[in-house]
């Protein structure tokens, strides 16, 4: 069995605001306050990259574990796709950037999904003795992708940006990973899409469809069924299920509709906007900081993404 060894979180210097993004698309600032539920958020500044804050993260865990990278037999970096460069390989310039020479660097893109997707990768790998330890990295930059001039998209004025470097083996784990279950409703697959637009892409969406709201609701309903009939769990084994900060009102409906109280949860709303696949991690990071954490204790990781994909990963608290 595979997991976490280690894992650590970096945000950009840079901040956006309600004041900002007002002034840019024009919406009152009381109608994007009732989408970030906050004030502002760390962002990509001018001169920052993803890639570059990814490996700031990795280098702290490699450090805090002393593991050498020549030990790694995988770097992944996950995200959406959109990288710092055009047709380019982040997985290889981390892995430069740390000295991790003969791994096996490569990117997997599943939006905000692709994260928890990599760590299965991950774990399949060691589980199988193809490698003794991957580096999984977390990046994206979904704030330079949300057009802020443009009112339609103030749906999306909450993506912040954050990475994060996830160190995964067979043994000495923080926590293990039981069991990960992931589906996609291609129905969805052309809801949402980028749009090339003077230097970079910007996210659009389709005519309004009724309907993603149930189907996150179903998908990560029947995707708990499954990862606890898997474990022999039940619900209220759960110590925490942490979710994607893409929506408060579906993170407070989902809770409702599974069955599990708020306390179980983590809400970051009021400081930070959806971070992409790091918030999850965020939010993980946050239970540690405050020993919220008990040995054995079960938590899930709901994530989902553009496509529409949805997945919950089950982890297992060492200590």
């Amino acid at each position: 069995m595979g997991g976490i060894v280690d894992f650590d979180v970096r945000f950009p210097a840079s901040y956006l605001g309600v004041k900002e993004m007002s002034a840019s698309s024009g919406v009152p600032e009381d109608g994007i306050r009732r989408i970030t539920h906050g004030e502002g958020f760390p962002v990509l500044g001018e001169r920052e990259q993803a890639w570059e804050l990814a490996a700031e993260a990795a280098r702290a865990v490699l450090a805090r574990t002393a593991v050498r990278p020549a030990d790694i037999g995988q770097v992944i970096y996950a995200g959406s796709g959109d990288w710092d460069k055009p047709f380019w390989s982040p997985a290889a310039r981390v892995a430069d950037a740390l000295g991790i020479e003969g791994a096996h660097a490569f990117e997997v893109a599943n939006f905000c999904n692709a994260g928890m997707t990599a760590l299965r990768i991950a774990t399949d790998a060691i589980t199988l003795g193809r490698t003794g330890y991957t580096l999984v990295l977390i990046g994206d930059r979904l704030s330079r992708m949300v057009d802020h001039t443009d009112p339609g998209s103030k749906a999306l004025f909450n993506f912040g940006d954050a990475a994060a470097a996830v160190l995964l083996s067979g043994g000495d784990l923080s926590f293990s990973l039981l069991h990960s279950a992931m589906r996609t409703d291609p129905s969805w697959s052309d809801y949402y899409y980028g749009e090339h637009r003077e230097n970079r892409v910007v996210i659009r969406r389709a005519p309004h469809r009724a309907g993603l709201a149930d189907a996150y609701v179903e998908n990560f309903g029947a995707l708990v069924d499954e990862t606890l009939d898997a474990l022999g769990k039940e619900l209220t084994d759960v110590a925490y299920f942490l979710i994607n900060h893409g929506d408060k009102d579906m993170h407070e409906r989902l809770l409702e509709a599974i069955g599990l109280p708020r306390e179980k949860s983590v809400f970051n709303y009021h400081r930070l906007g959806h971070m992409g696949g790091a918030d999850t991690l965020i939010a993980l990071q946050g239970l540690l900081t405050d020993k919220k954490l008990a040995r054995g204790d079960l938590v899930l990781l709901a994530s989902s993404a553009m496509g529409f994909s949805w997945g919950i990963t089950a982890l297992e608290f060492h200590a």
